[in-house]
């Protein structure tokens, strides 16, 4: 990727959007080093041009943006770089920076995927997820277990209202185990899709 920096005096655009839900969050400023620490440590880096220094969003709120792609225009002169947002954008509190709720149709659960994404990146001792994450994967593997037979008790019993909550632990315990082997739920979603796909 050959960018032109001079266009800009030594800065481009560069347009963060969710990946997940497709929302753009905010736009920011990247000179070289900042896109080269962007792409080292997989959280977004910007330029600010009122402090005059690189700063790494969420340094200070850690509601880091967790790089998934970066990608250039047809003039190379813009980034639109897709990201994970472990919280709000908007240094108003607000989820992006245009005033729209960044929402899609499975936004609660990739929200929760990306809670646990930052759990596993910044344990904390008051976490659950982090728990798990400390006890390994067989350990996860196993509640994933435990909560699939609950489900499936629960589903021949009828016991409508425990199986909700069966299922909603099964799903999380899932999600913690998806992520304790680098798989992101977009990947089981595309499986779907392409098993779908091919059956019709």
């Amino acid at each position: 990727m050959k960018l032109d920096f001079d266009k800009g005096d030594g800065l481009i655009p560069a347009i963060i959007q969710d990946s997940h839900t497709q929302k753009v969050l905010m736009l920011g400023f990247m000179n070289e080093k900042a896109l080269k620490k962007t792409r080292k440590t997989s959280k977004v880096t910007f330029f600010s041009r009122t402090k005059n220094r690189l700063w790494t969003k969420g340094e200070t709120s850690e509601n880091y943006l967790f790089v998934e792609e970066i990608l250039s225009d047809c003039d190379s002169d813009t980034l639109l770089i897709k990201v994970r947002p472990a919280g709000p954008v908007c240094h108003t509190g607000a989820d992006t920076c245009f005033e729209e709720k960044n929402s899609s149709a499975f936004d609660f659960l990739h929200k929760l995927e990306s809670i646990i994404h930052d759990r596993q990146a910044h344990p904390t001792d008051m976490s659950y997820t982090t728990k798990l994450f400390n006890e390994g994967v067989a350990k996860i593997a196993q509640k994933v277990g435990e909560e699939a037979i609950e489900v499936v008790i629960d589903g021949i019993q009828g016991n409508i209202d425990v199986l909700k909550e069966e299922s909603a632990d099964l799903l999380y315990h899932l999600l913690v185990l998806l992520r304790s082997r680098d798989v992101d739920l977009d990947d089981v979603l595309a499986v779907l899709e392409r098993r779908h796909t091919s059956s019709v």
